[in-house]
């Protein structure tokens, strides 16, 4: 029996199925990438394709001995669903589909995705980019995210769902696109330096988000 995470499968309810989550940068699909997703789940009796909250396209309820051909199939890389490392990073439609974002959400994010996606870290790891404040890639639950304003990026950090919530606060503010992805890769490198199993978020209660704040601007 495979475990979680190993060949990118999920082992599901009854113990004998799996799904995989192929990985989807920042949910952007073509027409060509559905049909073959499609074409693989009728091929091996797939019970169900899922979108999930991640923006990924699951397919549920394979067989053990199919693994390896499915992958082969479809020809895509394993989403990194669970395990201790940064998940797919949730982005809204940007400037490019979007008349409300103030900066290109979708730009960042996938290059935040080539960049950090499957990182090993000290604990799971959700990331956003939104384009305006409205903040469709739900920031506010996010570990490290993004948004876009007329003056710049603003950085927010700590947010998580699950059985101990909590909201994400304001890391800093108005930053040029150059600031802003050297602000999280300060984040990136300051929590795999200092945290132990533990959410961002966690690591901010126990410093206070001015002496967080403070590390990352004086280093």
């Amino acid at each position: 029996m495979l475990k979680d995470g190993q060949k990118g499968v999920i082992l599901q309810q009854d113990k004998e199925t799996y799904a995989i989550a192929p990985h989807i940068p920042c949910g952007l699909v073509t027409p060509a990438m559905l049909e073959e997703i499609a074409a693989v789940a009728r091929k091996y009796n797939a019970a169900a394709l899922k979108i999930t909250s991640a923006a990924r396209i699951a397919i549920v309820g394979i067989k053990e001995d199919d693994i390896d051909s499915i992958w082969e199939d479809l020809g895509l890389n394993e989403g990194h669903a669970v395990g201790l490392c940064v998940r797919s990073i949730k982005v809204c439609p940007g400037k490019t589909y979007c008349r409300l974002a103030k900066q290109d959400s979708l730009e960042m994010g996938l290059k935040m995705d080539r960049t950090y996606h499957g990182m090993v870290m000290p604990s799971k790891m959700k990331m956003a980019v939104s384009g305006c404040k409205i903040q469709c890639g739900e920031n506010c639950i996010k570990d490290l995210s993004l948004y876009g304003t007329e003056t710049g990026w603003t950085i927010l950090a700590g947010g998580m769902g699950g059985i101990a919530p909590r909201l994400a606060e304001v890391l800093v503010e108005n930053l040029s696109t150059e600031e802003a992805e050297a602000m999280v890769e300060k984040v990136m490198v300051y929590y795999k330096e200092n945290s132990k199993r533990a959410r961002l978020g966690f690591l901010i209660d126990k410093i206070g988000i001015e002496a967080f704040r403070k590390e990352l601007l004086d280093s």
